[in-house]
């Protein structure tokens, strides 16, 4: 996956996309946060866009561009009061960070006795 970190090292997404390629990866996720970064990453040849933090209305903007050219995952801001709205726009995957990220601590302890 190509996140912003490498995109900034690479010098845009065109440029990280073609070094994914040249290094041999034939799938590559390129994590998106507005339609400029799927705009590129779609022309640079992704196979796979994360959209990032983007909003129902936005996501589907995002899909409309992308017409089928490349898988889609929504990520990021994914709540379960915001889920189905996020699933209803169409994108092929949902990653749900709050699963573990948000996860309460159980308090386990192990003692040990004479035998």
């Amino acid at each position: 996956m190509i996140k912003d970190n490498h995109i900034a090292v690479a010098g845009s997404i065109t440029k990280a996309v073609a070094a994914a390629k040249q290094a041999g990866h034939s799938q590559i996720q390129v994590e998106c946060d507005t339609l400029k970064q799927v705009k590129e990453a779609l022309d640079a040849g992704a196979t796979s866009l994360l959209l990032d933090n983007m909003p129902p209305p936005k996501l589907r903007e995002a899909l409309a561009i992308i017409d089928g050219r490349a898988i889609t995952e929504a990520s990021g801001g994914v709540r379960l009061d915001t889920v189905r709205a996020i699933a209803e726009t169409g994108v092929d995957r949902i990653s749900i960070g709050r699963l573990t990220q948000s996860a309460p601590a159980v308090d386990i302890g192990l003692d040990f006795g004479a035998l």
